[in-house]
């Protein structure tokens, strides 16, 4: 009889190779690059606006997959997408990444986010690690000075949130209509960690690696709350903002934390980190249902967001496989198994393919959101079943 792990790695396996992956592989324009959206009924808008956070995270997706699985196919679609990404989204005169181009690659909103800047070297050294592509790395550490050179606060650490396009201060720096106008944000520094520290992997700068244990410090003493949840708004002096709670930051930055802590290699980073990592995952799972699905977040009224979106389901899993192998968390195996049984039962759309945006609290699927857009991306859920793979091998 099969046990419960052989299956459960069956059939995220199974998820990736035979739901997620091969709905993106649809999405490729024979022009060049990756269509920008796709309505919940499978509508392709095929003359929609393409940002910088899908394009970016295709590549990382592709070139990921085809680096932990091997085929060929993938390898076809990272390039496909790494061509027309250099060609358009990267600002040639004044450096850095561009938010969003036209469906024919022409600029259309040209601010710097600090998010997207990072994405995109997330995805460029994603793309060298599978490929020794030596343009993809020459471009990540390129964007990684642009980010030192225009985004650093030297005076009170971290980095501020976005520029216009040739790094001049911007009065409305918010990441998207969800977010605040906030001078940092918890959301923009996680992720450069994140792409920080994959950078590291390949290009082990001494300079690199002091940013992304300077960055970790910030989360753990300035982001993390002593409640173990994340604050998710600053003012340059790290004065907090006003913000709910967002579980499945909570959940996502309790392993991305340790996993950037590893990649410094250095076991005082990692004791460091690991009792903010458990703090954080705790945080994150008082989110969690009865059913295994963790609710999107508590609100700044007190009243909660009890919509399952597909990226904190995903988050979910793999925050707690780590807590599970790393801290000594028996329970939380059950957890992960639990969050993935929802996924599979509610979120995987198995006749057209890929995740819904999310389950609403009636049980229904949210058609009113698309299945591939601005932040509908193949990142979250492609890389939980990467994780997962990669954590039994």
């Amino acid at each position: 009889m099969e046990n419960r792990t052989d299956l459960f790695l069956q059939e995220v396996r199974e998820c990736l190779t035979e739901n997620i992956l091969p709905y993106w592989l649809r999405l490729k324009d024979p022009r060049g690059g990756f269509y920008g959206e796709v309505a919940a009924d499978g509508t392709v808008q095929y003359d929609a606006p393409r940002g910088v956070i899908l394009n970016a995270r295709l590549i990382w997706t592709f070139a990921a997959a085809y680096k932990a699985l091997g085929n060929t196919e993938y390898l076809v679609a990272a390039m496909h997408a790494r061509d027309w990404f250099l060609e358009h989204f990267c600002d040639h005169k004044w450096g850095g990444v561009y938010w969003s181009v036209s469906a024919e690659g022409e600029r259309q909103d040209t601010k710097k986010q600090l998010y997207a800047q990072g994405f995109a070297i997330y995805g460029l050294s994603e793309l060298y690690k599978a490929t020794k592509d030596d343009g993809a790395l020459k471009e990540a550490i390129n964007l990684y000075r642009v980010v030192e050179t225009y985004f650093a606060d030297a005076e009170n650490g971290g980095y501020v949130e976005a520029l216009a396009r040739d790094f001049s201060p911007l009065e409305d720096m918010s990441l998207s209509a969800h977010d605040i106008n906030a001078d940092k944000t918890m959301n923009s520094h996680l992720h450069v960690l994140e792409a920080y520290a994959n950078l590291y992997q390949v290009w082990p700068d001494e300079e690199l690696r002091g940013r992304i244990v300077a960055l970790l410090e910030i989360i753990g003493t300035r982001v993390m709350a002593p409640s173990g949840h994340l604050q998710l708004y600053f003012r340059n002096d790290w004065t907090v903002l006003p913000g709910g709670v967002s579980y499945g930051h909570d959940i996502e930055t309790s392993w991305l934390a340790m996993e950037c802590a590893f990649a410094t290699r250095d076991l005082d980073v990692v004791s460091r980190v690991r009792p903010w990592a458990l703090a954080m995952g705790k945080a994150g799972n008082e989110g969690l249902f009865a059913d295994g699905s963790m609710r999107y977040e508590k609100l700044l009224d007190g009243t909660y967001d009890d919509s399952r979106q597909w990226w904190v389901q995903a988050e979910t899993v793999v925050g707690n496989l780590w807590l599970w192998k790393y801290h000594g968390d028996a329970a939380a195996a059950d957890r992960a198994l639990a969050a993935w049984a929802y996924i599979r039962e509610h979120l995987v759309d198995t006749v057209a393919g890929e995740w819904w945006w999310s389950i609403l609290p009636d049980g229904s699927p949210d058609l009113s959101q698309p299945k591939a857009g601005f932040w509908k991306c193949p990142y979250h859920n492609s890389r939980m079943c990467l994780q997962a793979l990669s954590l039994f091998e």
